[in-house]
């Protein structure tokens, strides 16, 4: 019955030892659905939208989540890439759209074209859940819900 049980033992060990290798790897790909399905956009009439939340009024996209900016940009450059950006969507501009006032289009390092309030890139933060929700202000010290 011993033997048994360290035979059990012994094989759980030997799997966990080889399933090492395939956490970085589930990682990745996770990271990669999450950003695929966490993208923003935001068209010219959708432009200076609000939402009333426990910060007061603060900039939304098309679906009502709130718009963040963040401390490291600089005025109309996003240094929010890679990693980062999958935790922060930019939020993405068409190339057609009119440009209200306050806000612009840049283009980011990818090409993608990405909108700015005041020369400060927009984000979403994909652990708000609902519209309303505020969960990324304040993170890290440097990211802030936007507000008109």
């Amino acid at each position: 019955m011993q033997k048994k049980k360290q035979l059990q033992r012994l094989t759980r060990r030997r799997t966990l030892r080889a399933l090492r290798p395939c956490k970085p790897l589930a990682t990745v790909l996770a990271l990669g659905v999450l950003s695929a399905c966490a993208s923003s956009t935001m068209m010219a009439g959708q432009a200076g939208m609000t939402h009333d939340t426990s910060l007061g009024k603060v900039l939304v996209d098309s679906t009502g989540m709130t718009l963040y900016t963040y401390d490291k940009d600089e005025p109309g450059r996003s240094h929010c890439n890679g990693l980062c950006a999958t935790f922060w969507p930019p939020v993405s501009a068409r190339a057609d759209v009119a440009q209200p006032n306050g806000f612009n289009v840049i283009t980011r390092d990818s090409g993608a074209r990405q909108w700015t309030y005041h020369g400060d890139p927009l984000y979403t933060y994909v652990k708000d859940n609902k519209p309303g929700d505020v969960v990324g202000d304040g993170v890290d010290g440097v990211w802030h819900a936007a507000k008109p």
